[in-house]
């Protein structure tokens, strides 16, 4: 079992920053593909940034690329989200997910509880 805990989320406005944390309660944290998603009001969620075991491989999606940058540290049993250059299209819940398997694909048993990131226009 992994319990994982964002905090960081807040209100900027357009073209601020903002960085999200993330902490793991789990003694197997670097074993873990590391992710974050983002869910906007009346919309499903959706994927943002993956993250392998050694922070080796890194995927963005194409509205973040650019302007978001996912990292880690295993010793910390920490990831974090920096985003940049924030628009009113990045309003959303942000979650926290660990996953294994392929990292072009991998499979995400948990999740945090979310923190809200409102970018004001």
């Amino acid at each position: 079992q992994v319990q994982l805990k964002e905090s960081g989320g807040g209100t900027v406005q357009t073209g601020g920053s903002l960085r999200l944390s993330c902490a793991a309660d789990t003694r197997t944290f670097d074993v873990y593909i590391m992710a974050w998603f983002r869910q906007a009001p009346g919309q499903e969620r959706e994927f943002v940034a993956a993250l392998s075991w050694n922070g080796a491989s890194k995927y963005y999606a194409d509205p973040v690329k650019g302007r978001f940058t996912i990292s880690r540290d295993n010793a910390k049993n920490m990831v974090y989200l920096q985003m940049n250059s924030l628009k009113p299209e990045d309003t959303a819940v942000y979650y926290c997910a660990a996953g294994w398997g392929d990292i072009a694909n991998p499979k995400y048993d948990y999740w945090g509880q979310g923190t809200q990131v409102t970018v004001s226009s």
